[in-house]
């Protein structure tokens, strides 16, 4: 399905966001100022064509390395030509990478498509170093009047049409939809990530609750 979309994605996401998803994965980076080494290793898991590292890069510098990695090869694809950073096809649930290989993680978008949370949740922590966090950019499940008026009256009409229109894969955006009502909502988020290991540093919504900027931390010292 991300395959099918890959040509458009970019420019629908911008689109239908009114460019907000832009302004949340700046937000996402800038409140990492201060936490993190430049030499960071950076991970964007379920990293689409780039967008979050390629920000992370223009907000905090240059890491040391800066991996992305999405199971969609026709969203990889779209990679080159917007970055250097190598774009690697893995499984999110079940990563190539040694224990402690990372000092941040990013996922926009990613968690609530994989086939388990916890999974997701409990992978990212092996790979994260001591010290090292883990930031979440989602569509949860709506937990207030605004997330239910837009995701359960505004974006079922909106969104698949839009979506239909301009890549002609209604059913993608249609899968969007209905992955946001069946996610989890961001309290249970965070309480499965604690029952994982991780500190939970802040929950901030975006938008009256469209999406959220969760960050998480794995507990121990962060290497200078």
């Amino acid at each position: 399905m991300f395959d099918g979309i890959s040509r458009r994605y970019d420019f629908l996401n911008h689109a239908l966001s009114g460019f907000r998803d832009v302004a949340w994965r700046r937000k996402c980076c800038r409140s990492l100022r201060g936490l993190v080494p430049r030499n960071a290793r950076v991970l964007d898991s379920c990293g689409g064509t780039g967008d979050f590292l390629i920000t992370y890069k223009k907000i905090l510098g240059a890491p040391s390395t800066g991996v992305i990695g999405d199971f969609s090869f026709g969203m990889l694809s779209r990679v080159r030509g917007k970055t250097d950073f190598p774009a690697l096809q893995m499984d999110a649930l079940n990563m190539p990478f040694p224990d402690a290989n990372f000092d941040v993680v990013l996922n926009g978008f990613g968690m609530r498509n994989l086939s388990d949370a916890r999974k997701g949740l409990e992978e990212t922590f092996r790979v994260l170093a001591p010290g090292g966090y883990f930031m979440t950019l989602e569509f949860f499940a709506p937990e207030n009047r605004f997330g239910h008026f837009f995701y359960y009256r505004f974006a079922p009409l909106f969104i698949p049409a839009v979506g239909a229109l301009v890549s002609g894969k209604r059913d993608a955006y249609e899968y969007l939809v209905n992955s946001v009502r069946k996610f989890l909502k961001v309290s249970a988020y965070t309480a499965l990530a604690r029952s994982v290991g991780f500190d939970v540093c802040y929950v901030k919504a975006c938008d009256f609750g469209i999406a959220y900027r969760v960050l998480l931390m794995k507990p121990g010292a962060l290497r200078g």
